[in-house]
């Protein structure tokens, strides 16, 4: 009981957190993506044609989304956690007779929860732009839930280790935004050249846009099973990574 009162606790705290902003973090977002959509893909689709046997507009809104919900799940824990330790608020939840695994899964959620808001909001923004197939509903569902935890733990790892506000922005500014055009939101990795396509098998991103995609066109650049095998295996690891850094007090305690 105590566990899940605890959790519901950090639950609502981080939701309320970004809600109460939400001019500052849900409304960017979908100015952003609609400025995609106008030039990538009004302007510069038109002149493209067909990607992937799809009309090119259709083809970039599932990696629009995913590209909106990973940055999002990921800033929000990264910038919350951060703050929490910079005001030493983390020392109060590390001494309370709390699992550590709770703290994780309270902030993770948080930024779950804000990165799947933030992905709904683009997509009902992308409804003024194109018509919104659906292939298979359950891919959609469990790519984007699995995608943006997996963020999420990223963000929470970046935010133990950073000393500083600087530090939780050079992941994603250098990591983080690289891997995420290049990893098929405007192209499929198919029209690369061999070498290249198998240097894109190793971002992770591919994966994750690929089984979005697939789920609302049918089309993807690579297995279905294997990019779940991909997002399955980064959750498992990062999840293990922030259990350890905070069982052991790494970069948390003064």
């Amino acid at each position: 009981m105590n566990n899940s009162i605890a959790l519901k606790s950090i639950l609502n705290k981080e939701t309320q957190r970004f809600m109460r902003i939400w001019v500052q973090t849900l409304v960017p977002p979908a100015i952003t993506i609609s400025l995609y959509f106008i030039i990538f893909g009004s302007l510069i689709g038109s002149r493209i044609g067909d990607m992937g046997g799809v009309d090119y507009m259709s083809f970039i809104v599932p990696g629009l989304i995913m590209m909106s919900v990973i940055t999002n799940s990921y800033s929000n824990v990264a910038s919350s956690f951060f703050s929490a330790k910079w005001q030493r608020n983390v020392e109060e939840m590390l001494v309370a007779p709390v699992p550590n695994w709770v703290i994780v899964a309270g902030y993770v959620g948080g930024g779950m929860a804000r990165g799947i808001l933030v992905g709904l909001i683009v997509t009902l923004v992308s409804l003024l732009f194109v018509d919104i197939q659906i292939h298979n509903v359950w891919v959609i569902v469990a790519t984007v839930t699995l995608t943006s935890a997996t963020f999420a733990l990223g963000g929470l790892i970046n935010a133990i280790f950073a000393r500083t506000f600087d530090d939780i922005s050079i992941i994603p500014t250098f990591i983080l935004t690289p891997l995420t055009y290049l990893g098929g939101v405007f192209y499929s990795i198919s029209l690369l050249p061999e070498f290249w396509q198998g240097v894109s098998q190793v971002n992770p991103i591919v994966y994750m846009v690929n089984a979005f995609r697939y789920g609302f066109l049918g089309v993807t650049d690579v297995s279905i099973g294997t990019a779940f095998m991909v997002i399955g295996f980064f959750i498992v690891t990062l999840f293990a990574i922030a259990m350890t850094l905070i069982n052991k007090g790494i970069g948390l305690r003064s």
